[in-house]
């Protein structure tokens, strides 16, 4: 089973930036595609962004396209999120999740998630 763990979050002002980082137990971890997704208080957890197993196709939520970068190192077994630009909008709990292969923007499809790491940004 493949386990995740986030890091990277923090307290930041409007206008920073932070990276956030999703590291993964396995070494199959290469063959899993990843999403970041986020949950505000009072909201419901939406997506934020994805790639698939080899790097080559990423997805991102049109709220986040040009301030959000999502990549991966497999050899390192972790995903990275960067994150400019913030908004106090994007204050929320993100959560990397795995599923194989290819890029799903629905949450229920990813079988293992991270416990996540907090973003605030203030104004």
């Amino acid at each position: 089973q493949v386990q995740l763990v986030e890091s990277g979050g923090g307290l930041v002002q409007a206008g920073g930036s932070l990276r956030l980082s999703c590291a993964a137990s396995e070494r199959t971890f290469g063959n899993y595609a990843v999403g970041w997704f986020r949950q505000a208080p009072g909201k419901e957890r939406e997506f934020v962004a994805g790639i698939s197993w080899s790097g080559g196709t990423t997805s991102y939520a049109d709220s986040v396209k040009g301030r959000f970068t999502i990549s991966r190192d497999n050899a390192k077994n972790t995903v990275y999120l960067q994150i400019n630009s913030l908004k106090p909008e994007d204050t929320a709990v993100y959560y990397c999740a795995g599923r194989p292969l290819t890029i799903r923007l629905d949450g229920w499809a990813y079988s293992y998630w991270g416990q996540g790491t907090q973003v605030t940004v203030s104004s």
